[in-house]
């Protein structure tokens, strides 16, 4: 079964075909972060509009690339929510335009879920039940998984997601877009001891995130101390990325423990991080734990078209009504 899937929920235009759920035949991503790099974050606006410029072409290349003509699709899968409204609704058109045209299965899919999918593209998907901290530009949560498409929301950011800390905190010290690479360069030139970033905590004890305190705590740092030395942003880098891996690792491995969950999953564009997967995987607590990620996944197409897969063979050649930015 062949599957196209395609992504645009945020500032990268994606497409990718997998055979029988695994297979990735072709991944076709076209970044825009040269468009947003002036302004040090994502303008949503120019993001809907580069897609619009794109997609075409990116799909086109990810069918030549697999070697199949939408002819010999089975089905259609796209990204419709959470996200970017107006790039959403690139994403979309064009799925039910293309499924219009030929008749085919037509399935919108969670982007959290497709990120959650993503570890089952690895060679060795992990095994439900499973605890997954999806953290990126835009969310940061923790779900619990107990079965094949189920899920229960454990815990969330209440302001701002991880992702979207380090693209301030990076525009703040000058290191440029996107945030999340350049503090981690920076840091390890840093040390993580330099500055006492404050820790987020719930007073309820819910197993929620808060990422606004860090940001205002960084931005009244530089705004104190500036202009800062190169050793200066080294450390004020590595110490805020010490913080946010801490508070991270700390919320997810104590919701793992409180659920008797011994399998995690961590996915989403922060999983990337090395400092967060070292941490992670150090936790006493976590030693059970397996870890998967996305990275090397095939992108947001891949991940989104592997989830609707699920959802499509859990239906009967489902037609549903697929509605930008609904999740």
């Amino acid at each position: 079964m062949n599957v196209l899937g395609i992504e645009s929920s945020c500032d990268e235009t994606a497409a990718a075909v997998v055979a029988d759920g695994r297979r990735i035949l072709s991944s076709v991503v076209a970044s825009q972060e040269l468009v947003h790099a002036p302004y040090g974050g994502v303008v949503p606006e120019l993001a809907s509009r580069r897609h619009l410029e794109v997609i075409v072409p990116v799909v086109e290349d990810a069918l030549a690339r697999a070697g199949v003509k939408l002819g010999d699709l089975d089905g259609i899968a796209v990204t419709q929510g959470p996200g970017l409204v107006g790039s959403l609704l690139v994403g979309c058109s064009l799925a039910k335009a293309l499924a219009w045209v030929t008749g085919l299965p037509l399935v919108g899919v969670n982007h959290l879920e497709g990120h959650i999918f993503a570890a089952f593209l690895a060679p060795l998907p992990p095994e439900y039940p499973f605890l997954a901290l999806v953290v990126s530009g835009g969310h940061t949560a923790l779900y619990h998984a107990p079965a094949p498409l189920r899920y229960e929301l454990v815990g969330q950011t209440r302001d701002d997601a991880a992702g979207e800390a380090f693209d301030k905190v990076a525009k703040l010290l000058g290191l440029g877009y996107p945030g999340g690479p350049a503090i981690e360069r920076t840091a390890r030139a840093g040390n993580p001891a330099a500055v006492a970033f404050p820790l987020a905590q719930m007073t309820d004890q819910a197993p929620d995130f808060s990422f606004s305190g860090i940001k205002t705590a960084a931005s009244l740092l530089v705004r104190r101390t500036a202009p800062l030395s190169a050793a200066a942003v080294a450390d004020v880098s590595a110490s805020f990325q010490a913080t946010v891996v801490k508070m991270l690792v700390r919320k997810t491995v104590r919701a793992a423990v409180r659920r008797g969950v011994r399998r995690l999953v961590l996915t989403g564009g922060v999983a990337a991080n090395q400092a967060l997967r070292e941490a992670l995987a150090a936790d006493p607590r976590a030693l059970h734990g397996q870890r998967r990620d996305d990275r090397g996944s095939g992108g947001g197409a891949a991940r989104g078209r592997r989830a609707g897969l699920a959802r499509y063979e859990r239906a009967a050649r489902p037609r549903p009504r697929v509605t930008p930015g609904r999740p």
